[in-house]
């Protein structure tokens, strides 16, 4: 069954049914009805790529990424992805990820705008001046950030407060007696690890402690990277009492450090990680701070985007969330 013998048989115009099907509001609703079971009787689909051009839509949300091979281990990633694929199939919509290396990332951004095979993109992991979101918010493709930057031209974005979820941190060790706090980060021109890291040094210097250089490793963001910043922290005199890892994935290589040194995390070291961790490192409940829902973040983000293509200027649609510190079984109070 196609458009022409549907149109045929209800004894309307093909621009009429067509108009129904795709809920221009011209058509009255009591057509609309008509037109709707009876293409729902027939089993008609409309062809993707006609009413793709008919309405000037893809209805195809992308996102450009450059895929670490930590990704897809990701709990958080995971979870932030299937809130946006849940999101957009109830509409029925979908997304597309498009993988790239560090050196093509740019280019790829520029012919995706070029082609608009996408409604809008969705754009992680933002650096302190992103020269994405700056290109994109001149060219008017509609995308949303996942994270703040420094640019200055309005756009669209979600992220969560990362000063105030170091602040909880830092507060939380310092009322357990710690002052000799050091920090895993990712690397600094990230902003959410910039951000983050700003407000650990902040933190400290308002409580009048000075921090040690060998305290602070950066460039960790990964198992692997986490594994030896920790080992390199345990080997300074004096070492950390308390550590705070800025990013889970780390975490996991960080803890299992601490493991395989023979630490008793919790009383000879406190750690504190952001982001749940869902590997199972001897039994360890962490003390995280937590970014809840992260499944209804991706859905966010997914509104917002939809928000922009119905006109919504992209000034109006900033949201920041706020993290949470989850208590678990890695800090303790410190004596000396």
């Amino acid at each position: 069954m196609n458009l022409k013998n549907l149109a045929k048989n209800l004894g309307i115009s093909e621009t009429t049914v067509s108009r129904a099907l795709n809920g221009y509001p011209e058509v009255s609703e009591r057509t609309r009805a008509r037109v709707l079971a009876a293409a729902q009787e027939a089993g008609y689909r409309p062809n993707p790529m006609a009413r793709s051009l008919a309405s000037g839509r893809t209805n195809v949300v992308g996102i450009i990424h450059q895929l670490q091979g930590n990704d897809l281990a990701d709990p958080m990633f995971i979870d932030i992805v299937g809130g946006m694929v849940e999101a957009l199939e109830a509409k029925q919509m979908d997304l597309v990820m498009a993988p790239v290396t560090p050196a093509n990332e740019l280019r790829a951004y520029q012919h995706m705008v070029k082609e608009r095979r996408v409604d809008g993109l969705i754009v992680g992991r933002t650096r302190l001046y992103d020269e994405r979101v700056a290109y994109l918010a001149k060219q008017g493709l509609p995308f949303v950030a996942h994270g703040r930057t420094r640019v200055n031209e309005p756009h669209a974005w979600f992220d969560y407060d990362n000063e105030t979820g170091m602040r909880i941190a830092v507060e939380h060790l310092l009322t357990h007696g710690h002052q000799r706090i050091a920090l895993i980060s990712a690397p600094l021109d990230m902003n959410f690890a910039r951000q983050r890291f700003d407000s650990f040094r902040l933190c400290m210097q308002d409580a009048g402690i000075k921090t040690d250089p060998r305290h602070f490793i950066e460039d960790s963001n990964d198992r692997r990277s986490g594994y030896l910043a920790m080992q390199q922290l345990l080997a300074t005199r004096p070492a950390p009492t308390a550590v705070i890892i800025d990013n889970h994935m780390s975490g996991v290589g960080a803890m299992r450090a601490l493991l395989d040194a023979g630490i008793d995390i919790g009383k000879q070291m406190s750690v504190i990680v952001w982001g749940r961790m869902e590997d199972s490192l001897a039994g360890y409940h962490a003390t995280t701070i937590d970014q809840p829902h992260a499944d209804m973040a991706g859905a966010k983000m997914i509104e917002m985007l939809l928000a922009l293509l119905g006109g919504t200027p992209p000034s109006q649609l900033q949201e920041l969330w706020q993290p949470v510190l989850i208590p678990g079984e890695t800090v303790s109070q410190y004596s000396a």
